[in-house]
């Protein structure tokens, strides 16, 4: 009883982080929490803690992990970026594991089999299982992100790019194209569930030239995607920070457009973080590494 009260206490105040204003509190904190929650669960198995840990690990790899491994790569610290590069794997497996424990029965077992197998699978799944997939494909993506000498590693891509188009085609279905055809209630975390594939597919097409199979247009139209979907009324540029820096670095990099890369990273420096107060730590995210980019500008675009 004391651990599903306590699973539906702390899946209400899930929110609070998200909308922590500074960095440095909710990168001290956030292990702590995972940890504590992970306690709860190893307890009872709560599928409300297991959602919470699915997203959390996610998110601290991304946000905090990953941001360490920037600078350790900035500053060309090559043993710190493989310590960093070791610890992002392993929070993006435990995303992955907690991820896979909602999906449906032998689903792991199609997923690390033959590619065929794998898009089979995926290509099967429904609604119900729309967000473990959703983080299965973050998860994975992560995991190769930081693994990219890894052959057997690579091999897994095209599957990352099948689960989110399997995310994304769900969601068109449930709610139609970006377009307004159908009008379901969501709030600020279903917003970003419904814009954090397009900014994975983005991140997909931008992580190679194209020689080797990247898409800068694609990966474009991705990124813009995900920012119509966090607009409104007061906010038509989109109020999520996080995809504009994005595709700003990714892109800018990638076709050599320094004035994209400038004046799109300059833009989110002079947003306020604030404009999306329900994520205002993804916006703090985002203008600490426009900062980053912006500082480096001059190395990247020689």
């Amino acid at each position: 009883m004391a651990a599903g009260t306590t699973a539906q206490i702390l899946a209400k105040a899930q929110p609070s982080l998200n909308m922590e204003s500074d960095y440095e509190l909710a990168s001290r904190a956030v292990p702590g929490a995972l940890k504590t929650i992970e306690g709860f669960y190893v307890a009872d198995e709560q599928p409300a803690l297991r959602e919470i840990l699915t997203e959390g690990y996610c998110q601290y790899a991304t946000a905090f992990v990953e941001d360490e491994w920037e600078v350790a790569k900035f500053a060309k610290k090559l043993d710190d970026v493989e310590y960093h590069n070791v610890r992002a794997s392993k929070m993006f497996t435990r995303c992955m594991n907690y991820a896979l424990q909602d999906m449906p029965g032998g689903f792991d077992k199609d997923l690390f089999g033959t590619p065929e197998a794998a898009a089979k699978r995926v290509n099967s799944t429904g609604l119900s299982h729309r967000t473990p997939l959703m983080w299965v494909g973050v998860g994975l993506g992560g995991m190769i992100n930081h693994n990219l000498t890894r052959v057997e590693m690579l091999s897994y891509l095209p599957t990352v790019k099948v689960i989110l188009e399997r995310v994304v085609a769900i969601d068109t279905a449930q709610r139609g194209q970006i377009d307004g055809t159908k009008h379901v209630p969501c709030d600020a975390s279903c917003t970003v569930h419904l814009a954090l594939p397009h900014i994975a597919l983005g991140m997909v097409y931008s992580a190679a030239s194209a020689q080797f199979g990247g898409d800068a247009k694609r990966a474009m139209d991705e990124f813009n995607i995900a920012l119509r979907i966090t607009a409104d009324a007061q906010h038509p540029d989109g109020k999520m920070l996080l995809a504009r820096v994005l595709m700003a670095y990714r892109i800018g990099l990638m076709t050599n457009d320094r004035k994209l890369f400038h004046d799109q990273l300059s833009k989110v420096l002079n947003t306020d973080p604030a404009i999306w107060p329900e994520q205002r730590l993804a916006n703090e995210v985002a203008q600490r590494r426009a900062r980053r980019y912006l500082s480096h500008e001059k190395d990247l675009f020689q």
